[in-house]
């Protein structure tokens, strides 16, 4: 039996096509929320957990960061999915045959210019690739679906027109968690360590606890800062750093920011995806 990877939603959802590109040995195991994908892994239903975490037109995932630490998981890689949209809908069914396109809210104003040219209705669905089920499901004729191009191959949909989006930059970024660490060197590139801390409430905390990074030469390739239990006085901190835990420099910039903080979680270490750079 093959190991199993979770994400959420629907097979054929960007996740999924994260999963066939990182992992194309892990079986694919759709849940309905991140929590459920999660719960997959700790519970032992599945191996590993595909979860996004960023975008590039769009921002952070909302919940991940409060989810991640709490997660009981910890990140062994990343991957990173350029969104191409894919237009499809019903076998035999022609581009101008069409009059309508599902998608979620977050990715119909990507495809705004197409669909105006072709004059198409956008309407807004909760999932993509659910959209992509649905019409298969339903046999809709004139409705399309915006999803991978994956999705049109699981729910056996034509392509009708392929990175019909509006910019071609939009990339997300996903972390691929598993229920124990890999601290070994691995890799091609460097590797990656994240972790998330709150400063003390002392004076010009979370400049000092920066301090040791800088000092010791150890790149931060990422800092955002979140609310955490709907407090505003309450401020936790997330951020990636490219080295080992093992890497002296690495040790005294921790060591360092240990000194200021009231909690310091390492979430893992993993090598850096080449799609980074």
């Amino acid at each position: 039996m093959s190991p199993k990877i979770a994400f959420q939603g629907e097979l054929g959802a960007y996740s999924h096509e994260a999963c066939a590109a990182a992992r194309p040995d892990h079986e694919p195991l759709p849940c309905a929320t991140f929590e459920d994908v999660i719960n997959a892994v700790r519970a032992g239903d599945a191996e590993l957990a595909m979860l996004p975490v960023e975008n590039t037109t769009y921002g952070r995932v909302a919940d991940m960061h409060r989810l991640l630490p709490e997660s009981g998981l910890h990140i062994i890689d990343e991957a990173f999915v350029r969104v191409r949209i894919a237009l499809m809908a019903l076998p035999g069914t022609k581009l101008k045959d069409v009059t309508t396109a599902r998608g979620h809210l977050v990715i119909l104003p990507q495809c705004r210019s197409f669909l105006d040219a072709n004059n198409i209705r956008p309407e807004a669905h909760a999932d993509n690739a659910g959209a992509a089920a649905e019409i298969a499901a339903r046999q809709e004729q004139g409705v399309a679906a915006l999803a991978s191009t994956l999705a049109a191959e699981t729910c056996g949909l034509d392509i009708l027109a392929t990175d019909i989006e509006d910019q071609d930059t939009n990339t997300t970024r996903f972390l691929v968690m598993s229920r124990q660490p890999d601290m070994a060197r691995r890799g091609d590139t460097h590797m990656l360590t994240s972790f998330v801390f709150r400063v003390r409430n002392i004076p010009a905390a979370l400049y000092k606890a920066m301090g040791g990074f800088a000092t010791n030469g150890v790149n931060m390739t990422k800092l955002e800062s979140y609310m955490v239990d709907g407090e505003f006085t309450a401020t936790q901190f997330y951020a990636d750093i490219a080295g080992h835990p093992d890497d002296r420099a690495v040790q005294l910039a921790m060591e360092e920011l240990a000194y200021f903080t009231s909690e310091l979680k390492v979430l893992g270490t993993y090598p850096a995806a080449f799609a980074r750079d």
